[in-house]
Order: structure tokens, then sequence, then C-alpha cells
């Protein structure tokens, strides 16, 4: 019906060191569908940068893997190409997109190049589009730097740079470089830009136990419908046309 809420979810493959953080990505569709919202999950349908076995922590050569087919395995089958969510902004009330190394690896090359990195162009568009239409966006873990790279100026957040529970906090100066402002939060704060309507929360960037990541995402998707649904960010246009795929 043209009340529910639908949120896209931008997935890159499954598991922290090639794909989507599979923690991450599970507590968003948990959280969205505690609250009362359709999660929809999208993924490119491109090849993986590399596949790396998670038992050893070691690149598997004799592998390759498609981003598309590997974020199946997170939503039991259920998920589509991204370019039908570039074909279906209109669909959407809201957009996430889960942390993990795919974020770095097959949505941008950001592991490789760092604060000189792209971002694919279907991601570029979504991102585009979503701004353009003045709907929320979420940002997790790593992901915030495909928004830094995206859109400017941005606020932002990667964690905290204070400690060793925080082991990839570099990211924050790339940020920085990008042309990021960089909040500093907590494992279960959430940063928001008003003017470009923009959520993040650091996840994993956080060394932090399951409890603790499913926590801080939870707090970041209530705060984002809360928003969303106070009337505040909403376009004028909210309801679906009737062909939209749920």
């Amino acid at each position: 019906s043209c009340t529910s809420t639908r949120v896209a979810v931008v997935l890159s493959g499954c598991g922290v060191y090639d794909g989507s953080e599979i923690h991450e990505a599970v507590a968003v569709l948990s959280h969205l569908t505690r609250n009362d919202a359709v999660p929809v999950a999208f993924a490119p349908d491109i090849k993986q940068m590399h596949v790396i076995n998670h038992l050893k922590g070691e690149v598997d050569a004799s592998h390759s893997r498609m981003v598309l087919a590997e974020s199946a395995r997170i939503t039991r089958g259920s998920i589509q190409s991204i370019c039908e969510l570039i074909n279906n902004i209109g669909c959407f009330d809201a957009v996430i997109f889960p942390g993990g190394f795919g974020v770095a690896k097959n949505l941008s090359d950001y592991a490789i190049k760092g604060a000189d990195c792209t971002v694919i162009p279907e991601v570029v568009k979504v991102i585009e589009e979503f701004h353009k239409a003045r709907k929320p966006q979420g940002f997790l873990c790593i992901s915030p730097i495909l928004a830094a790279r995206v859109i400017c100026p941005i606020k932002i957040t990667l964690g905290k740079n204070s400690c060793d529970k925080w082991p990839h906090r570099a990211a924050i100066e790339d940020a920085k470089k990008m042309g990021a402002t960089v909040e500093l939060r907590d494992w279960n704060e959430t940063s928001f830009d008003e003017k470009n309507i923009i959520f993040s929360s650091p996840a994993y960037m956080y060394d932090g136990q399951y409890h603790e990541i499913d926590d801080g995402i939870g707090n970041m998707v209530k705060y984002m419908l809360a928003m969303l649904r106070k009337g505040d960010l909403k376009p004028k246009e909210t309801c679906p046309p009737r062909d939209c795929k749920h």
C-alpha cells in the first residue's frame, strides 16, 4: 500500500573480507521489518574484486564470484540487480548501505586507492538520485566513504580515532581528504547530516561484540524511520506507481 515504508538495501557480496558484512546486513533487514518497514535488497551484477578464504584470511585465486549471486545468500535469494533500483527510485522512501570490505572492493576501489578512490557508476547513480529526491540515506561501517566520494560537502561518521577498539580509524583522514566533515561517534550513536539527509553509524568500524553492533545499527534504523515518518524528510509524492516491485 501507499502507506508502507519501503527501504532499499544495497549489498556488496557475502562475507566481511570480500563482500557485505553479514551481521550488519542481517541487522539492517531485521530492524527494518521489526519497525514495520519493507526492505528490498539490491546488488550490482558484477564480479567481485577477489575471493577471500575467510578461515585463512587469504586470497583464493582459484575462484571468482559474482556480487549479486553472493549477496543473494544473505537475503535467501530475494534480491534484484541494482539497475532495478535505479529504474524505480520512486518506489522507495530510503536506502541503506551496510558495510564490509565489499564496499571498498566491489562498490568502489577504496581498498586500493584510498582517498583517491572512485565509486562504481551504479552506486553513484543511486546516491545521487536519492539525494536529488531528498530521500534519506543510511551508511554503516566503511560505507560512508561512498557518500563522501559522491556528495560534497557532507557530514558523516566513521566512528572514533582514539583507541585500539577502532582498528579502521585511518579512514577518518581519508574522508576528510575527500572534503567530508567527520563526526567522532561511538558504536551506539548516529551522525545525521540534516542538509543532505544522510545518516551514518560506525557498526564494525568498532571492534565490538555482536549485540553491540546489532544495537548500534538498530539505533540508526529507528532514527531514520522516525525522522522519515515525522513527514519532515518525505518528498511531496511518496506513493509509488502501481507496477513497483515489492
